[in-house]
């Protein structure tokens, strides 16, 4: 169930990836042209990952432009779209800061950050710069527990194993209370989406299939067992989508490659199912392919 009967918004990736760029890791001009035109096209949202690297399977790793910098660069050179990311990891800042920085950037944006947060994943850059892999989620949740009363203006003392806070406050206190999504697919983080966060994030897809409609089962479970009114969550969903002109495809095996009706009816089939946003990661990372997002939304409501 949607948390609202808007239609559904729609936002992209912005490319800060040497994986993201034409052969090559884009600049903060690519990155800034590439929001400003989504901005101008009429898109709702833009996000931004946050890793030090990528190292795949095969092949040497990939480098990634600082994710709060670029998006404090954003917040400062947009004007509407709201800021999100896909996400955050709470293991690379202390809870506090986190918040903190979150709350500058949503001055910086005049409100329009919403904060992601997942608990990490990608072991190969925790290893290179020396931080813990055991517990994340058990660090995660005592993030949570600090993150959530400080952007509610709330004063948190806390003396977890992970983390410690002592009669914290914010100063200056937020001017909103900003959003807090949680990345979750496993029991546990699910069960902790339901108790901390206003949104949640299940990624990646192209169209829906039962992968997908079964983390959703598991969400409301989850929201069940928390005594949480499913009305009240905001659900987003990571979608891939290439180019079918686009010879060199990068997201086999789950990317849609269709044309423009095609998507439409894909992005139907996600409000369908109860999805308040679809953020998308457009592959080629250009005005073309934000072009050819824009005319399948105008193909929806047209």
């Amino acid at each position: 169930m949607a948390i609202d009967s808007d239609p559904m918004r729609i936002g992209v990736i912005v490319p800060i990836s040497q994986g993201d760029g034409p052969g090559r890791m884009p600049t903060w001009a690519d990155a800034r042209a590439f929001a400003g035109h989504a901005e101008d096209i009429g898109l709702d949202s833009v996000w931004v990952f946050d890793h030090f690297f990528y190292r795949p399977a095969e092949g040497p790793p990939e480098g990634t432009q600082e994710a709060w910098t670029i998006l404090g660069a954003l917040a400062a050179s947009t004007a509407r779209v709201e800021i999100g990311q896909l996400v955050m990891c709470a293991s690379f800042r202390h809870p506090g800061l986190l918040a903190k920085m979150a709350v500058t950037a949503d001055v910086v944006s005049e409100g329009r950050i919403l904060l992601g947060l997942g608990a990490g994943w990608h072991d190969p850059e925790y290893v290179a710069f020396g931080y813990p892999t055991d517990h994340r989620v058990d660090r995660f949740e005592e993030a949570l527990r600090i993150i959530g009363p400080l952007l509610r203006g709330e004063r948190v003392s806390l003396e977890g194993r992970y983390h410690q806070a002592r009669d914290a406050e914010l100063l200056p206190a937020p001017d909103r209370r900003i959003p807090v999504l949680v990345a979750a697919k496993g029991p546990r983080m699910l069960r902790l989406t339901a108790r901390h966060a206003d949104a949640w994030n299940t990624a990646w897809f192209g169209a829906p299939d039962d992968r997908l409609l079964q983390r959703l089962a598991d969400l409301e479970r989850a929201l069940d067992d928390e005594g949480r009114d499913p009305r009240t969550l905001r659900r987003t969903v990571g979608l891939e989508i290439e180019d079918p002109e686009f010879t060199e495809p990068k997201l086999e095996g789950i990317a849609l490659r269709a044309a423009t009706d095609h998507l439409a009816r894909m992005l139907d089939a996600h409000e369908a199912l109860g999805f308040d946003d679809a953020v998308v990661v457009l592959q080629p990372m250009n005005e073309r392919s934000l072009d050819r997002l824009a005319e399948a939304i105008r193909l929806r409501t047209g």
